[in-house]
C-alpha cells in the first residue's frame, strides 16, 4: 500500500478536470490511498467534487484578472503571504509516501520542507523543458520554477518535443450527434458585457455561454447563459460544432480529442496561454483572437471543422508506474503513453517539419 497526498491548484477548472480523471482511476485501486488538497479558490466556489471524497482546501496563492488580463496590483492585494507560510508549516505530510502535485504551492513547499518525494503532473511542468514558449518574462520564469517546486517535473502537453512530457487523459468520447449551428463559449476572465457585445450581432448562430459570474441560467435570443456546471458544460461541449475559449490547456485538449474547431483568445499577459496558442497554431489546431472581435468570430464560424486528435483516457499505466517507484525514469512511462496517441495526417506533417 502506498499513501499519496495529491495537491491541486483550484484556480482554473482545468487542474480539477485532470485531477478528476486521476481520482476516478485511483479510487478503483486497493493498493493506493490518496488524500486531496485544493487551494486557490473560495471553498464555496468548488462544484462537482464528490469524486475527491473528504478533500481539504486552503487559501493558497493565485492570480487576479481584470478585463481579460493578469492584474499584478490585484494579485498583490489579494495575496496572503503570512497565511501561506503558516499553512506550509502546519501541513504535516509525514504520513505519506509521495506527493503528486498539479501546480499547488502549499503541498509542494510542505513536501520540500519535510523531504517528502514529489512529482509534478501538470501542464506547467512541461514549461520546465524546451517546449514552444511565447511572452515569458523573468517573473514568469521565476513563477514556473518556484511557485510549486517538486523533485520530478512530469509535464503534460499536446506533444512531447523529446522530453519527459506525457499526453493528457481525456474521458469524453466524440459524439456523432452534434447540434448544427451550436457553439460553446467559455471566456471566464472576460467581462459578461464584452462577451455579449461580441456575440449579439451574430444572430444566425446559437451560442451556449458558461461563465462564473452567471448565477441563474437564462436565454437571451440566440445566446444562452449558464452558471458553472460540469455535466451541463460537457453535454454542450459534446454536441457543439466549435468552441471559443481562453488559452487554458485542459479545455483545449478536450476540444482536440472531440474534434471541435477552436477559436482561442489567450488571457493577456499570461505567458502560459500565449504559449499554448503558439503551439496550437504551429500544429494547425486552432484560430487566434487576441481581442474580443465580432468580425474574427464571424470568419471563424465559416471555417471547416477539425479532425480529432486521439488522446488516452485511462491513466492506469501511469498509476502502475507510480506504484513501481521507478520515479527516476519518467521517460519510459511517457513513451508508453504516447504510443496511444493518434494525430491527424496534417498534424503529423507539421510535427515532421518542426523536427
Amino acid at each position: 500500500m502506498i499513501k499519496i497526498l495529491y495537491g491541486v491548484q483550484g484556480t482554473g477548472n482545468g487542474h480539477i478536470t485532470r485531477a478528476r480523471v486521476m481520482a476516478k482511476a485511483l479510487n478503483q485501486r486497493d493498493d493506493i490511498e490518496v488524500d486531496f488538497l485544493f487551494s486557490g479558490r473560495d471553498p464555496s466556489k468548488y462544484f462537482d467534487m464528490e469524486v475527491f471524497g473528504d478533500y481539504r482546501t486552503r487559501t493558497g496563492l493565485t492570480f487576479a484578472t481584470k478585463d481579460g488580463a493578469i492584474s499584478q496590483l490585484q494579485t498583490l492585494k489579494q495575496s496572503h503571504p503570512v497565511k501561506f507560510i503558516r499553512d506550509v508549516r502546519q501541513l504535516d505530510v509525514s504520513g505519506y509516501d509521495l506527493l503528486l502535485n498539479d501546480f499547488e504551492p502549499i503541498t509542494a513547499w510542505a513536501a520540500r520542507r519535510q523531504k517528502l518525494p514529489s512529482i509534478s503532473i501538470s501542464h506547467q511542468a512541461a514549461f520546465t523543458h524546451a517546449v514552444p514558449k511565447q511572452g515569458a518574462t523573468f517573473f514568469d520564469k521565476t513563477v514556473m520554477r518556484y511557485f510549486a517546486p517538486t523533485d520530478i517535473a512530469l509535464g503534460v502537453h499536446w506533444y512531447h518535443f523529446g522530453h519527459p512530457i506525457m499526453p493528457p487523459f481525456i474521458e469524453d468520447q466524440p459524439d456523432t450527434e452534434m447540434t448544427d449551428n451550436l457553439f460553446l463559449v467559455y471566456l471566464p476572465f472576460e467581462e459578461l458585457d464584452d462577451i455579449e457585445h461580441m456575440l449579439e450581432p451574430l444572430s444566425e448562430h446559437n451560442f451556449a455561454c458558461f461563465h462564473p459570474n452567471i448565477e441563474q441560467d437564462r436565454q437571451q435570443g440566440h445566446i444562452q447563459w449558464f452558471k458553472p456546471s460540469k455535466s451541463g458544460f460537457h453535454q454542450r461541449l459534446k454536441r457543439c460544432q466549435g468552441v471559443i475559449a481562453n488559452g487554458g490547456f485542459e479545455l483545449s485538449s478536450e476540444c482536440l480529442h472531440l474534434g471541435k474547431k477552436l477559436l482561442i483568445k489567450p488571457l493577456n499577459g499570461q505567458f502560459e496561454q500565449l504559449s499554448n496558442l503558439l503551439t496550437l497554431q504551429q500544429l494547425g489546431l486552432c484560430h487566434p483572437m487576441h481581442q474580443l472581435d465580432t468580425d474574427i468570430v464571424e470568419q471563424w464560424l465559416h471555417q471547416p471543422g477539425q479532425e480529432a486528435v486521439q488522446f488516452p483516457n485511462d491513466p492506469s499505466q501511469l498509476i502502475d508506474w507510480l506504484i513501481s517507484k521507478d520515479w527516476d525514469n519518467p521517460q519510459a512511462i511517457c513513451e508508453r503513453l504516447w504510443r496511444q496517441v493518434r494525430f491527424p495526417e496534417q498534424v503529423l506533417q507539421r510535427l515532421h517539419r518542426l523536427g
